[in-house]
């Protein structure tokens, strides 16, 4: 009965290999996106005006909302460089990008305000569509692919 458990164990744990793999291109993206990630959300502390401006007014404690997404930000890029966490990491700042969409929305109605009055409003619009392209960037680079032995 234990060796029957034991293998199952082991085909299980094989399985779950198989499940994490990731092509070149997809840890090279992972590595690309974690840095990014992770260099963004040091630049939330070390620089944070820009951020503060881009906060709608709407937003509760804005410098709160600052340091929080800078620490999710190098959280996640961090978790995108280890096995183990990376689609929960990949998850989370999907999720981010998702609650940090209305600061984008602020800046391209509000240029002024947002401090972007010298960025041509085409390149404050074009940054709209790039969130879901950010969004799948991280789903597809922590997607796994099935490999067969």
């Amino acid at each position: 009965m234990a060796r029957a458990a034991d293998r199952h164990l082991r085909t299980q744990n094989s399985i779950m290999a198989l499940l994490k793999h990731l092509s070149l291109t997809q840890r090279v993206a992972c590595g690309l996106a974690a840095v990014l990630y992770a260099g963004a959300g040091i630049l939330h502390f070390a620089k944070p005006a820009p951020y503060l401006r881009i906060m709608p007014p709407y937003i509760p404690w804005p410098v709160l909302a600052v340091r929080l997404s800078g620490v999710l930000e190098i959280v996640g890029g961090l978790g995108l460089l280890l096995p183990n966490t990376r689609r929960a990491a990949a998850w989370a700042l999907i999720a981010l990008l998702i609650a940090v969409f209305p600061a984008n929305i602020y800046m391209a109605t509000h240029p002024t305000a947002a401090g972007a009055a010298t960025i041509p409003a085409v390149w404050l619009w074009a940054r709209l569509p790039v969130q879901p392209l950010l969004m799948f960037w991280l789903y597809w680079c922590t997607k796994p692919s099935l490999i067969f032995r």
